[in-house]
C-alpha cells in the first residue's frame, strides 16, 4: 500500500507541475525570493561595490552550472518527480511542464542557508539571490524559445540550440549558455554528411 501512496502523491504533483498556473505562481513565488535575498544580501554586505558584484557574477556563474547540472543529470535520469515531468516536456514542449512551484523556492532556501553558514552573509546572500535570477532567467528564456519564432539570427541560433536538445537529448543541456556543453563534451556538432 505504502508505494501506490507514495506513486500517488508524485503523479498528483506532476499533474499539478504541468498546469499554467504552477508555472506563473513558481515565477512570482521566485522573484519575490530572488529580491528578498539582493535586498537582504545588500542590507548584510559589509565589503564594498566590488565584493558584492563578485559575489552576484559568482552566483550568476554557479547557477550555469546547477542549470546543466539538473538538466543533464537529474531530469535526464530515472529519479521520478525529475524525469517524468522532464519526459513530458519533451513530449510536449509547447506546454507548461515545470517543477512543483514550492519546489526550487524551498532548494534554493536551502542552498542561501547552507552559504551562510559557510561565508560572509551579505556575500552569501546576494550570491543565493543571483543564483535565484539566473533561475527565473533560465525558466523564461525556455518558456520563449519555446512560444516565440525569433527572426533575429543571434536570438535564432540561441533558441535553436535548445531545439536541437529535443532531437539529440543527449547535448546541449544549457538554456542560458552553452557554458558548460561547451568545457563538458556535449555541445552537439552537426555530423558531415559522407558523399
Amino acid at each position: 500500500m505504502k508505494p501506490s501512496l507514495v506513486r500517488s502523491g508524485v503523479d498528483a504533483i506532476v499533474r499539478m507541475s504541468g498546469t499554467r498556473t504552477n508555472y506563473w505562481v513558481e515565477v512570482a513565488v521566485d522573484f519575490a525570493l530572488g529580491t528578498t535575498l539582493l535586498a537582504e544580501g545588500w542590507r548584510h554586505h559589509t565589503g564594498g561595490p566590488l565584493s558584492a558584484t563578485a559575489a552576484i557574477v559568482l552566483g550568476l556563474l554557479a547557477f550555469s552550472f546547477i542549470e546543466y547540472f539538473f538538466h543533464r543529470w537529474m531530469f535526464h535520469t530515472r529519479i521520478p518527480l525529475f524525469e517524468q515531468g522532464h519526459r513530458l516536456h519533451h513530449e510536449r514542449p509547447l506546454g507548461y511542464d515545470s517543477l512543483p512551484f514550492f519546489l526550487p523556492a524551498a532548494v534554493l532556501l536551502a542552498i542561501a542557508g547552507v552559504c551562510v553558514l559557510i561565508m560572509p552573509t551579505g556575500f552569501a546572500l546576494l550570491m543565493t539571490g543571483a543564483v535565484t535570477f539566473g533561475y527565473i532567467a533560465y525558466g523564461l528564456s525556455h518558456f520563449t524559445i519555446h512560444h516565440v519564432r525569433f527572426k533575429h539570427p543571434v536570438l535564432r541560433r540561441w533558441a535553436g540550440a535548445h531545439h536541437v536538445h529535443h532531437y539529440h537529448p543527449n547535448s546541449n543541456f544549457g538554456v542560458t549558455t552553452p557554458l558548460w556543453d561547451v568545457l563538458l563534451g556535449t555541445r552537439y556538432v552537426r555530423q558531415s554528411r559522407s558523399r
